[in-house]
């Protein structure tokens, strides 16, 4: 008996996060790539090293509705993708409301009175900070049920950035 409990105990403690790994991997393969404009961040932390502060354009222009008490603290906000790929708030999610076509839903939460969309950081190697100080959106991938990942981030002619260009061998 006390051998079962062991081992259960063991399945779920590795378990929980192996599935959190899974569900992060079918977002990264299926979703749909979405760029959300940043707002002004802060590049550096001296106790965390190199790293960026994002502040969504999105989670801005959603936390005015979100004060006039206007939506649930914790759901889907619809947004609509331009030609570009960019995602613009259009309205928090209801489900008497069905998505137009060329809208989305991503997923939020408001804590500490600001809402979140789960990617509020991004870090990168110690030095590198000049690399990603012309960012202008964030990259992300999303799943129909609104769950996102960050995948990079994008300059203002919505190129990725960071990466290294390969050089041509002679």
């Amino acid at each position: 008996m006390r051998a079962a409990v062991i081992f259960g105990g063991l399945v779920l403690a590795l378990g929980a996060p192996a599935g959190l790994v899974v569900q992060k991997e079918y977002v990264l393969a299926r979703g749909q790539t979405v760029l959300l404009e940043l707002a002004p961040r802060d590049p550096r932390s001296l106790m965390q090293g190199d790293y960026m502060v994002l502040d969504y354009a999105v989670s801005r222009e959603s936390q005015g509705k979100l004060e006039l008490g206007a939506s649930p603290s914790d759901g889907n906000l619809v947004l609509h993708l331009d030609e570009q790929g960019v995602g613009r708030f259009v309205r928090f999610d209801t489900p008497d409301l069905p998505l137009a076509p060329g809208e989305l839903k991503l997923r939020y939460r408001v804590r500490d009175h600001r809402v979140r969309l789960g990617a509020e950081s991004f870090f990168f190697q110690e030095g590198h900070a000049d690399r990603y100080a012309r960012a202008r959106y964030g990259e992300l991938r999303v799943a129909d049920s609104g769950t996102s990942v960050l995948v990079g981030l994008r300059d203002e002619q919505h190129q990725p950035m960071g990466r290294e260009t390969p050089q041509p061998t002679p």
